[in-house]
């Protein structure tokens, strides 16, 4: 199979939700003596793209949208694999630390931003939930990170999101890392309440608020 066919069936087979394939064409490519990094660029990162703008149209919905980013991660995993044992550098546009905070379990939506923001080239430490105000701050200074995302569910858990920025303050990092509130009781009138740098009401709209928070274009395709 040429590779420009290779890719158009990899993007088209995100768009779908289509898992296995996403897999499958991957591991294809890679037989094929095509670069896990071309792989990505070329065949993975258009269909979520793409995925991302019919959800904004209003075309795709969460169902959608989900099984688009699940397909996404398996095709990234045997992409990210073969780099891994290459030894090639995949340059991260930025490290984003994330999680759902203390007290709340609810993982779906934050898994959703954590695999788009992955796919759109960012280094991404997802502290899974239940996360502790510690465990925040231990990150984002191990990994450097540039950007902090907090999901949060239930309104009850919410006012902890203010809690780690008023640590991120006392410790002298809240200067150091752009802070990106979410999840369905959040609203941008709270997200500013709280002191966060942005929100996104969805995983697409997190991954353009990140971009216009670190001055990152858009990469056209």
């Amino acid at each position: 199979m040429e590779r420009t066919e290779l890719f158009s069936k990899m993007q088209q087979a995100v768009i779908d939700g289509e898992a296995e394939q996403v897999e499958s064409l991957a591991r294809q490519a890679l037989e094929q003596g095509i670069e896990p990094l071309e792989a990505i660029n070329q065949g993975l990162i258009p269909g979520i793209t793409e995925v991302g703008r019919r959800f904004e149209r209003k075309e795709y919905f969460l169902p959608e949208l989900m099984m688009a980013a699940e397909a996404m991660k398996k095709g990234m995993a045997v992409l990210e694999r073969a780099i891994a044992e290459r030894g090639i550098k995949r340059e991260a546009l930025a490290t984003i630390v994330m999680g759902t905070v203390k007290g709340d379990i609810h993982d779906i939506g934050k898994s959703i931003v954590a695999t788009l923001l992955s796919a759109h080239g960012f280094d991404v430490v997802d502290l899974g939930v239940d996360v502790p105000v510690e465990k925040f701050l231990e990150s984002v200074l191990a990994h450097n990170a540039q950007v902090l995302g907090m999901s949060a569910l239930l309104p009850t858990t919410m006012p902890y999101m203010r809690r780690v920025i008023e640590a991120l303050e006392e410790r002298g990092l809240r200067e150091k890392v752009k802070v990106v509130v979410g999840g369905a009781p959040v609203t941008p009138a709270y997200a500013k309440q709280i002191g966060a740098d942005g929100y996104g009401d969805d995983a697409v709209a997190a991954v353009r608020v990140v971009r216009e928070l670190l001055g990152i274009k858009e990469q056209a395709q």
